[in-house]
This record gives structure tokens, C-alpha cells and sequence, in this order.
């Protein structure tokens, strides 16, 4: 007989023979990942979090393998990098450069300018998964052999529900219907796996958790002896370990996994040996509880005390039922709930998730876009939340014990990239850990500043990587790790969220931290020999490379490069901005002033696309990924096609010629370029590229481009384009960047007709939108703060009717005008 849970699946996921069936709607389609059979590797399987724990079941039939994650579980600890000779070289390096010889320069660099690390090494550390857990299932499959062959598995579904961020496995096998559940609760703190059977004495596994290294299994109390009714509770299994420090004399990182199962039926087993074991249940959960010693200001993770607290929690879990279930739900929609997007539907948008993908280069279907969107804001929900760390390299999703780039903090774009859709998506609060995270950061600035660039140096410096244990030298390779402006890329952002909340009180906040990164530029550019123009000196373009003059040689250090100058633009900007809020430092802003007029101009090459380097240097490689010297395009504003339109247009001879190739979240990036030009079809373009299925079908291979668990592919996964291509959707939509409201400012002609509720604008409002033929037909605002706001005539329209508290105004200009008090709502009729 069919569950319940099982008849819903059959009537909306069933893929009948002849073709995919539409019963679904197009809403529903674009808020789920859904496949038909196990994944075959961790890119498949299907990722849950709640901002510090994360779980991604593979959905096997006898064998369930399940990846574990704690966002804060890293080796390495805090430790002192300084090396006195990075700033007794600086003159000399310096002096090179002033004559051309970068070359020589970067020869110095890497025997000076380079961090100097213990003699065991592995301080910085690398983030690492927690947990392996194995659920190994046995099925009454019948003695004879047409009873195993009528045992076979049907109706198999695994999917996740975005909209309430549970995950689920679902099949029939000899007449049973099995069912799975899995979060992580966003209210509760733990793991929580339900495993159901339709058939009394159907249910039965074993559930071993390990590690690749670094983890005992233990038990934290014995089973209850054995009865006619066995218990519910049949004790606690353990898995506990401490991470390599990087000194061998220190210990390093703590963590601690606790799981339980609870019963309903069957009887439970559980051993150090052989996991927890059920036989003949029908239903039961897993709940697992872990915490690890890690502690820092501004985060709510549990030090010391992580023993007590895990268990605390996982003891908080006596009775599972439907409620808890409920209450996470509840939890979750609150963030993912906020903004809503409908784009055109096709019958493709029914399809597995996987072969909607591959057939997606192929057949237009701009519903995908809106599910890489909630995707998007699916994964930032989940990989942060406050008092928590921010999302890195791999969100908190990591498969290993060595993860791709230590699975850490790239400061030259990545981390940055994983905030971009943050606060256009309402999700604002999920700020707060990049914040706490940065000003963590600023004392071991302070001190990386004095020490690599001498006594003059005053403020706080981060070149292009840190970790949790604060690390801000430069890189141990000057090619690119001189890259020294992480830290003022950071500092837009902070000065990004006091744009969206104009919070004066949180602008006070981060003013020092904004002027502390200001103080060191002030104090450490120097005047090149050849326009007196103030330059960083040693610096490089992120991670590109150019050939000085004849020489084969490439070269990556250099003065001045572009991004450089269009970061301090906007960080002494911002400060200048800051001051005069605050009423403070008029002096310090005037003197920032006269140093901006000093800084070089964006200049543009002999061949009419911008510069990248201070020189009109010849590029080692064209395509190259870092698109860096477009920084003032996206995701700054120095650059737009009304205010700069020559600049414009040469950032785009420069994306042309960049071509529109790359890594998945440098595809991703492109897509904001286009977007800013107000090129919906080429960002368009871009998003398909991006989507490209990153497994060759034949090889195997990984490639660029995108996983069937919708992960982004570098390769390998990068969870930051993902979230740079979520911003992406979202700036084909709206823009605010320039002062105004831009609604429509890059659609796509196969976006002819949608809408989207809840984005927010810069300045602290909300915006609702419809659009029919390609053109807006209504905008609805609400106003979270009082102010005055513009909104630009959207293309097509030349009349707009404005509805405020029942008074209607007619607008014909190109700029909309509004004064609202808070909570007002303004209606805006385009014609």
C-alpha cells in the first residue's frame, strides 16, 4: 500500500515514458533540485546547512553515504609571519620599479617580500570536513529468486526543497516504501535524519561515523540491557579528534560529533566497532549534535566549552515529531521568503535537475536563471548566518581533509564575490559575520603593515588570502600574493551594507576600520618617476602576468595597476563620505582629497581597451580569468554607460577581447559586466556559458562551468560563482549603484515577460516589479527608511502615473523623483 509521502511524489514527479509531464508549476519547478537516481559523486549529492553545520546525502539505496561540515573546523592556528627584511628591501624594490627593471624587482621580492613561516610549517591550516557518516540499509528481500527480482528498487526521487531546506530520498522497493528526510535545523543547532518505512519491521541499517584522520570513535554511554521492549534511547556514539596546529609542540583545533538514534519500533545496537544498528523498526532519526573549540569575537561558537555544548544539544532533542521539522522551516523561510522571481516557463523546467542542465545549452529556458537565482540565495542562507563566519572558497561544503586552496579566504575577488547577492536578496543581517570577520582582521594588519612595509606605514594593510587565525601578510608568492588591496576591496563592502541600511550607528562602527585601510595607502604610496603620479609600489594586477618590453620573461609586480587605483578611488571616497556624516576628521578628508587628485587616470591602450597595468603592458595571457582592471565597472561605480559612456565602451572592446571563456565564477563576474552595460542578451549569453555542465559525459572529467548539483565548477567546485551568478540575475533586474533606481537595466529578449517581489535598492527600499513584452508595466516601493529617492523612466516607457497615499502624480521626465516617509508605498504605472 502507498504512503501517503509516496503518492504525492507519484503525482507530481512521475516521468512518464512518452516525455516529461507539466504538473508542477513553474514556481514550484524553480525551487527544488530533484534527480532520479543516487548521486555518483559528492558534486551530485545535495548540500543542507544552517549557517555552521553542514550535511550532503548522496541518496544511496543500500548504502547512504552522508558528508559532514562545521564551518569553523580548521588546522593551523594564529601565528607571527613578520619578516624584517620585506621592509629593509622595500627602497630597493621600489627603486627597480622606478626604473622599469619589474623583472628585478619581483627576483628581490621572492627572496625578500615573502612571509616567514615556522620550521614545521602549517600554521595557516586549510578548513577540512568533520565527518564521514555511513548508514549501511538491509531490505526483507524474500528467500527465493523471484522474490529478490520482485524486490527491485521503483519510483525513485531524491530532491531538495529550497523553500524549506530539507532534502529527501523516496523509493519503493518489494512493496515497501522507503522515505528519508534530512536537515540541519536552523533553530535547534543539529543534524537531523528521518528514516521511514511503510511496512512494520521493514526498517533496518547501521550508522558509522569516521574520519580520513585525526578522529577516535568512542561511545558516551553503554546500551540499556536488552528487553521485550527495547528502548528508545540506545546511547550516544562519538567521534572526536584534535587538528594538526602547525607547531608540534601546540595543540590545534578540538572538535566533537555526537549522534543518537530514537525508535519508534525494531531494536537498537550500538558499538564503537559497528556504528548504531536498527533492525526491524519502521521509523527512527538520527540526530547528530557537533561543536569544535574554536572561538573569536563577534561569533557564537562554543571555545572551551564545546563538549558541554554539544552534547546540551543534542540532549535538547528528546521527542523528534513533525514540529521540529516545522520550527526549522519556519526558521528558514523567514530569510528565503523575503524575494520571489518568475521568469518565462517552459516544459524543460519539469525536467531532473541534471538533465535540465545539459539540455539547457541547447533550448532556451529562462526559468533556469530564477532557479540559479533562489539557488543562489539558497546557499548564502545556508553557508552563514549571524555570529557565525562568513562563506568560503566552498561555502562550508568541503569534501576532504585537503581542500581546494586551503578552502579559505581569497581576498583578490572570492570572498567578495560570495556577498554580492547579499543584500539585493534581503538578506542584510547576513553581513554581520563578514564584518566581525574583518574587524578580527584589523590588529594583524596593524602589525603586517609596520613589518613589510616599515615604520612609516600607519592603518592596517591585507594582501589577497587570510584564514580564521587572522592572516594578513602577503602571500608566500609576490606573483600574487603582493597583491595588497584585500583589505580596501573589504572596505567597500562594509561601506556597501551602510549604503543599503543607512545606519548611521553601524557607520560609526566601521569608520575606523574604513580609515585605519585608508591610512596605510595614505602613508605608503610613493610618486612614480614618470607623471608623479601616487602609486602603490609593489603591487600586482590579481594573479595576470605581462612581458616588460622583449623580455620572454613574465613579470606580476608592478606599480599603480589599474584595480588599484579604482579601489582607493572608492575607499578614500568613502571615507571622505564618512567624515562628513560623522562630523569628524576634516582635516584627514581634505588631505585625501588632494591625494586623489594625484592618483592616475583610467587610461586606455593603444589598441582601445582599458589598461590593466600603469604601462600599456603586453598581457602573458589575454583570457586570462581576472578581469581585475573592470573593477570600477562591477562591482564598483566608477564607471556606467550614462555618467562615463567612453569608458564604457571601452570595458567592452576589453570584454571582448577578454573573450568569454574562463573558470566558472570568473563566467560569473562577466555576467555583472554585461549586466552594468545594459547588454541583457550577452549577460545572458554569459549565464549559459556559465551553466555549461561541468562533467564530460564521456571522460569524466571536470571542467569549468557547472556540477549537477548546480555547484559551481572553477574546476573544482568554488562556491563563489554560484553566488556571483546569482548577483548576476539580479543586476539584469535592478541596479541602484548610481544613485538611482534602474529597474530593467539589462533584460534579456527571452525575458519578455516576469516579476520579482522583495529586492532591495541602495538607500533603504524595497522594489516590486512586473513586465510584460519585454517592457515594465508596474513598480511597487516600500520604503524601510524616510528619504528621497529617483527612479529612471525604464526603457519603453515615457509617462509613469505615481500613487502615494491615494495622490497620484504623473511623471514624463527621464528621472522619477519621490520624497517618502518610512512605510510609505509608491505605485508606479509605466506607459
Amino acid at each position: 500500500m502507498k504512503t501517503l509521502c509516496s503518492l504525492f511524489l507519484s503525482a507530481i514527479l512521475l516521468v512518464p515514458a512518452t516525455g516529461i509531464a507539466k504538473t508542477i508549476s513553474a514556481d514550484t519547478d524553480n525551487h527544488r533540485l530533484y534527480y532520479t537516481a543516487p548521486a555518483t559523486i559528492w558534486e551530485e549529492t545535495l548540500p543542507l546547512g544552517n549557517g555552521r553545520l553542514g550535511m550532503m546525502p548522496d541518496g544511496g539505496i543500500y548504502r547512504e553515504h552522508i558528508v559532514l561540515n562545521e564551518i569553523s573546523l580548521w588546522s593551523g592556528m594564529e601565528a607571527d609571519y613578520g619578516n624584517p627584511d620585506a621592509a629593509r628591501s622595500l627602497p630597493a624594490i621600489q627603486q627597480l620599479l622606478f626604473e622599469g627593471k619589474n623583472k628585478e624587482a619581483q627576483e628581490l621580492m621572492y627572496s625578500s617580500f615573502v612571509p616567514k613561516k615556522s620550521d614545521s610549517g602549517g600554521t595557516y591550516g586549510n578548513y577540512q570536513m568533520l565527518a564521514d557518516l555511513n548508514i549501511d540499509f538491509h531490505f526483507p528481500e524474500g528467500k527465493s529468486s523471484a522474490e529478490r527480482d520482485a524486490a527491485s528498487v521503483t519510483d525513485y526521487r531524491r530532491w531538495l526543497d529550497l523553500h524549506d531546506a530539507v532534502a529527501y530520498t523516496s523509493f519503493t522497493k518489494a512493496g515497501t516504501d522507503y522515505h528519508r528526510e534530512y536537515f540541519t535545523s536552523r533553530d535547534r543547532d543539529v543534524m537531523i535524519i528521518h528514516l521511514t518505512a511503510s511496512r512494520r519491521h521493514s526498517l533496518s541499517f547501521s550508522a558509522r561515523l569516521s574520519r580520513p584522520e585525526r578522529g577516535v570513535v568512542s561511545l558516551l554511554s553503554e546500551p540499556s540491557a536488552e528487553g521485550d521492549t527495547p528502548p528508545s534511547d540506545g546511547g550516544v556514539l562519538l567521534l572526536q579528534g584534535t587538528l594538526d596546529s602547525g607547531k608540534p609542540e601546540l595543540e590545534g583545533m578540538k572538535y566533537r560529533v555526537a549522534m543518537r538514534l530514537i525508535s519508534r519500533e525494531g531494536e537498537q545496537h550500538i558499538s564503537a566497532t559497528d556504528g548504531i544498528t536498527l533492525t526491524q523498526g519502521r521509523e527512527a532519526w538520527l540526530v547528530l549534535s557537533t561543536t569544535t573549540s574554536y572561538s573569536a569575537a563577534g561569533t557564537d561558537f562554543s571555545g572551551s566549552r564545546y563538549e558541554v555544548v554539544c552534547d546540551s544539544l543534542l540532549n535538547a532533542i528528546e521527542q523528534p515529531d513533525s514540529r521540529m521539522k516545522d520550527s526549522h522551516i519556519a526558521a528558514h523561510r523567514s530569510l528565503y521568503d523575503r524575494v520571489s522571481l518568475t521568469l518565462p516557463a517552459t516544459a524543460d523546467d519539469s525536467l531532473p535537475t541534471d538533465e535540465r542542465i545539459i539540455r539547457f545549452a541547447d533550448h532556451e529556458s529562462p526559468a533556469l536563471a530564477a532557479l540559479y537565482y533562489n539557488y543562489g540565495r539558497y546557499l548564502l542562507i545556508s553557508s552563514t548566518r549571524p555570529g557565525s563566519l562568513p562563506p568560503n572558497l566552498q561555502g562550508l561544503w568541503a569534501n576532504g581533509i585537503s581542500t581546494p586552496w586551503n578552502g579559505d579566504y581569497h581576498t583578490n575577488i572570492n570572498i567578495q564575490m560570495n556577498h554580492w547577492p547579499l543584500e539585493q536578496a534581503a538578506l542584510s543581517e547576513l553581513y554581520q559575520p563578514l564584518t566581525t570577520f574583518i574587524e578580527r582582521l584589523v590588529p594583524s594588519g596593524r602589525d603586517a603593515a609596520r613589518t613589510f612595509y616599515g615604520a612609516r606605514a600607519q592603518g592596517w594593510v591585507l594582501h589577497m588570502m587570510t584564514n580564521v587565525w587572522n592572516y594578513t601578510a602577503p602571500g608566500e608568492h609576490p606573483s600574487w600574493g603582493a597583491t595588497n588591496t584585500g583589505g580596501a576591496w573589504l572596505c567597500a563592502h562594509l561601506w556597501e551594507h551602510y549604503q543599503y541600511t543607512q545606519d548611521l550607528a553601524y557607520l560609526e562602527r566601521i569608520y575606523p576600520i574604513l580609515k585605519g585601510a585608508s591610512e596605510f595607502f595614505y602613508s605608503t604610496m610613493v610618486q612614480e618617476p614618470k607623471h608623479g603620479w601616487l602609486v602603490t609600489a609593489p603591487t600586482s594586477s590579481p594573479e595576470n602576468a605581462f612581458f616588460v618590453g622583449d623580455d620572454p620573461t613574465p613579470v606580476s609586480i608592478c606599480m599603480g595597476p589599474t584595480m588599484d587605483v579604482q579601489l582607493l578611488t572608492e575607499l578614500y571616497t568613502h571615507v571622505i563620505e564618512a567624515a562628513f556624516l560623522l562630523k569628524c576628521d576634516t582635516a584627514y578628508a581634505t588631505e585625501l582629497r588632494k591625494a586623489l587628485e594625484k592618483f592616475p587616470p583610467m587610461q586606455i591602450s593603444r589598441e582601445g581597451y582599458l589598461q590593466e597595468w600603469l604601462e600599456d603592458y603586453r598581457e602573458q595571457d589575454v583570457h586570462h580569468r581576472h578581469v581585475s582592471h573592470l573593477y570600477g565597472l562591477h562591482p564598483g561605480n566608477l564607471i556606467s554607460p550614462d555618467a562615463t559612456p567612453e569608458l564604457a565602451d571601452v570595458c567592452r572592446a576589453t570584454l571582448n577581447r577578454r573573450g568569454d571563456g574562463g573558470t566558472g565564477w570568473s563566467r560569473a563576474w562577466k555576467i555583472n559586466f554585461w549586466a552594468r552595460l545594459g547588454d541583457g542578451d550577452r549577460a545572458w549569453k554569459l549565464f549559459k556559458s556559465l551553466l555549461h555542465p561541468a562533467v564530460n559525459s564521456e571522460t569524466k572529467r571536470h571542467g569549468s562551468g557547472t556540477f549537477p548539483n548546480l555547484f559551481c565548477s572553477h574546476p573544482p567546485f568554488q562556491i563563489d560563482g554560484n553566488y556571483g551568478g546569482a548577483a548576476g540575475v539580479g543586476e539584469m533586474l535592478l541596479q541602484s549603484h548610481e544613485g538611482f533606481i534602474h529597474l530593467l537595466p539589462a533584460l534579456p529578449e527571452s525575458w519578455s515577460t516576469g516579476s520579482f517581489q522583495g529586492m532591495k535598492a541602495r538607500g533603504g527600499i524595497s522594489v516590486a516589479l512586473e513586465w510584460k513584452a519585454g517592457r515594465a508595466v508596474k513598480a511597487t516601493l516600500t520604503a524601510a527608511l524616510s528619504g528621497a529617492f529617483r527612479v529612471k523612466m525604464p526603457a519603453g516607457a515615457s509617462r509613469t502615473k505615481a500613487v502615494v497615499n491615494g495622490q497620484s502624480k504623473i511623471y514624463t521626465d527621464k528621472m522619477i523623483s519621490l520624497s517618502l516617509s518610512k512605510g510609505d508605498t509608491v505605485i508606479l504605472l509605466f506607459e
